[in-house]
């Protein structure tokens, strides 16, 4: 009996451990795995999961490439190219699974629903505008507005979206919409020459002023300078005429005191250059006239010249008459 208990048991354990290998799985990293809680869809965060009552979506993105044959206003074909890429909208795997159904491919077909909301609205943009107005900034901008309503609507996520190209379906509007853009950003760019042109001009201009206004500013400084240098030179010449005038002034006065002192003493006049010049001229003949000629610039003056010839002509006179007086002796 112990031996048929152990046998049992073995057998349960070898059971369970069997059933177990057979029915849970090792999560992956990349993997989601939903199960169903009290009637609502969750995500389970063990590290095993039970295949038959769970399901693993992956969490890699989805890539969308769409080729999109629209009608702009005129009844104009228009092909617009698209790309992007979706992934599950963790908030909303609910969704994401009544959209996609419970299967590993419900984020396929969550991405094929999504693709064809927005095939609906390129074209209902398309429609709405013209050939010639349709851009890539402006219908990716519009589809970025309805991105928000794919997490509610599909349970995905817009990760990323792009505009490749938007051409007309007949070849002759597309020749006609390259020349007209190719005219345009010839336009531009002659615009922006101009523009630069004209900027430059107004550099030169600017430099222009300002190397005049420096140069007008210098010239100042110079005839600032050179009135300074003037005035200064005019200043000195000055302080020398006053030191010419003050010095001549000394030399009157000191003439003035010299006249006045052979006016108070005359035997001083015998001391003069004058004086010494008659006098030796006079030792050499006994009977020479010596003619002296006083002038103001001598020194002397215009008074003393009269003194001095007053006193010659009464030395004359005394000696002519002393002269008989010895002639008769």
């Amino acid at each position: 009996m112990d031996i048929l208990a152990v046998l049992f048991v073995v057998m349960v354990v070898w059971l369970v451990v069997a059933v177990a290998a057979f029915e849970f799985r090792p999560r992956q990293p990349d993997m989601l795995i939903l199960c169903e809680k009290n009637g609502k869809i969750v995500l389970s965060g063990g590290a095993f999961y039970p295949r038959h009552f769970s399901l693993p979506i992956k969490r890699a993105t989805h890539p969308i490439q769409l080729t999109i044959e629209a009608t702009a206003v005129g009844n104009l074909g228009v092909n617009v190219k698209l790309i992007g890429s979706v992934a599950p909208a963790l908030e909303r795997i609910e969704r994401l699974v009544r959209v996609g159904g419970w299967n590993s491919d419900a984020l396929v077909r969550a991405a094929e629903e999504a693709s064809i909301r927005l095939e609906g609205l390129v074209k209902a943009y398309a429609e709405k505008s013209e050939i010639r107005a349709l851009s890539s900034t402006a219908l990716l901008a519009f589809l970025n507005e309805h991105a928000a309503r794919f997490k509610d609507d599909f349970g995905v996520e817009l990760i990323s979206l792009a505009v490749q190209s938007i051409e007309p379906t007949d070849t002759e509007i597309a020749d006609a919409l390259r020349q007209q853009e190719q005219a345009r950003l010839l336009e531009e760019t002659e615009r922006l020459n101009h523009q630069a042109r004209v900027a430059a001009a107004k550099a030169k201009y600017r430099a222009d002023e300002e190397i005049a206004e420096m140069e007008h500013a210098l010239g100042l400084k110079k005839v600032a300078l050179q009135q300074a240098m003037f005035e200064q030179e005019n200043a000195l010449a000055q302080k020398k005429l006053q030191e010419e005038l003050a010095r001549r002034r000394m030399c009157l006065t000191l003439e003035k005191e010299e006249l006045d002192l052979l006016k108070n003493s005359p035997e001083l006049l015998l001391l003069t250059p004058q004086a010494a010049r008659l006098a030796e001229a006079s030792q050499g003949f006994k009977n020479a006239r010596t003619v002296i000629a006083l002038s103001p610039q001598d020194g002397t003056g215009a008074e003393l010249f009269e003194w001095f010839r007053n006193m010659l002509q009464r030395a004359l006179e005394a000696k002519k008459e002393h002269a008989p007086s010895h002639r008769g002796e």
